[in-house]
Parts: C-alpha cells; structure tokens; sequence
C-alpha cells in the first residue's frame, strides 16, 4: 500500500476520456476517495474527442491502465473500440465506465442508476409518475432505460432532428416493444416542436435536461424558452452540474419548482465505477463533507 497521496511504482491508472473536461469533479472525488481508504490509484483527466479516442483507447489498453470513465462526446462513439459490454451497456447503447478485466475492455454503464439514486437520495418517488425528457445521448439513454426499469408511467422523449434522433426512436423502442417486464409507456418528439413539448410539459411530474446545454460554452441557453412553461409542483432536473444553477433550474427556482442538479448523478454514478475498479466501496458521506 503506497503512503497517502504518493505515487510510487505499483500505482495503478485510472482516468476520465472528455471534452470539455477542465470543469469535471470526478479527479477530486476519485483521488480523494483512494487517499481515504489508502489504495494505490491515481485517477487522471483526459481531454479526448472523437477523433482522437480510438488512439486513446489502444493506448490505455497496452498501459494497462485498471479502468476509466468515458463522459461528452464519446459515450456512443467507444462502443465498437470495447472487447465487451454489460447487459446494461448493451441495451443502453451507451458506456460511461470501463474496466480492464485482464486485459479484455469491459463496458459498463452507471449514468442511469446514478441519476435515479440522486432523485432517491433528494426524496423524490419516479413510481407512477410522467417525465418529460429532452436528449437522447449516452447519459439521457440510460435515464430513460433505467426510470422506465424503477417504475416511471409515462417518459416523453424530445430531441433535436439529428443524429441522435435515431437513438431516441429506439430507445422508444426498446421501453415499449423489448423491456417487456416494465409498466412504462414512452414517445418521441421532435424539440424543434414547441407546441408538443409545452403540452408535454403542463402534464408532467419530473422535467429532465439529459443534455449538455447549460454547461461551458453553452452556459447561457436553455431548452425552455421561458419560464412560463414552468409550475411550482414540477420537479426540475439537469444532468449538468457545472455551473451548479444552470439558466433552466434558475428559472425553474425563481416559479417555485423543486430542482436537482447533476451533482447526485455525478456521485453515484461515480460510486459505482469506482467498486467496480477498485473492489472497496467509495466513502461517499466522506466525498459529501469535502466537496458539496
């Protein structure tokens, strides 16, 4: 065991494959996990793209990096680069985690069970109640694969006309016609239809932001035009977490909306990788006290 904070010659590597990544939390979170429980890790951020990360990959396969998570733009775009993928990755269509089993990259996904356990932990019941959802990328997908799994009704899918409009058909698809032991019900809608997603909206429980709009560079947009389109009982929820208040949930604030931000995500999804790298649960009250 190396002394605390001390990289040595038995440090393993793990890491985070993004872009934007400057503004990420997971190296604090991670590295001050390990140094707590005294493990000889030392976890990194990566500013990799699309165009770079089959380079990346190949090379944290012969570094025999332990595992890394993938975020922004790469969730999708790593799935053919892996050796295999958990069942959960594999119908998500989506890896934020992967782990190096003797060699042979494990895809996983934990962005779902993360975003559900933050709506847990902040007291909010998904059972029987109707989500409006706007994305359709790696961490909007398995969203809406595991709140249909823990008992939301109804999920309204809206997304922009473009390349991933195809994956928010199928993740209609797979809630309606393959996820056979759920009770859920889903549709997919064109964003660009306002009309749609403010009826979508009026008759909601929970609205959800599964993009990156609110987050660097595009901090000043939002999805809704105005906060009228909003009510005090909705329940507001962004995946982004830098900035913490991104302009939807301070509109969603300022009509008296209960909000979350992506900060309960970021950590349980985050929880779960690193079990799953390091084989010790994380001290998750311990990263709390220290972060948030």
């Amino acid at each position: 065991m190396a002394d605390q904070g001390r990289i040595d010659g038995r440090t393993k590597l793990l890491g985070l494959l993004a872009t934007p990544i400057g503004h990420s939390l997971s190296p604090a979170m991670h590295n001050m996990s390990l140094r707590k429980l005294g493990l000889n890790y030392a976890y990194m951020a990566f500013e990799v793209g699309n165009q770079q990360l089959a380079d990346v990959v190949t090379g944290m396969r012969a570094l025999e990096v332990r595992g890394f998570n993938v975020s922004m733009p790469n969730k999708t775009k790593i799935l053919p680069l892996l050796d295999e993928l958990s069942p959960a990755a594999q119908f998500a269509g989506a890896v934020n985690t992967v782990v190096n089993e003797n060699g042979k990259l494990v895809g996983h996904i934990t962005d779902g069970t993360g975003y559900m356990r933050g709506l847990k932990e902040a007291g909010i019941d998904v059972v029987g109640k109707k989500m409006v959802l706007m994305g359709a990328g790696g961490a909007a997908t398995a969203i809406a694969i595991q709140a249909a799994l823990d008992g939301v009704a109804e999920i309204a899918i809206f997304n922009r006309d473009d390349e991933f409009y195809a994956r928010a058909e199928k993740n209609v698809q797979i809630i309606n016609e393959e996820m056979k032991d759920v009770n859920c019900k889903a549709t997919v809608h064109r964003l660009e239809d306002e009309e749609a997603l403010k009826a979508a909206i009026a008759e909601a429980d929970i609205l959800t932001n599964g993009t990156g709009v609110g987050m660097k560079p595009l901090q000043d947009e939002c999805l809704i035009p105005d906060a009228s389109w909003l009510r005090p009982e909705l329940i507001v929820t962004d995946v982004v977490y830098i900035p913490r208040k991104t302009k939807l949930l301070e509109m969603a604030e300022g009509v008296g909306c209960k909000t979350l931000n992506g900060l309960g995500m970021m950590l349980w999804q985050g929880a779960r990788a690193f079990e799953m790298w390091t084989g010790e649960e994380m001290p998750v009250e311990y990263v709390k006290e220290q972060m948030f």
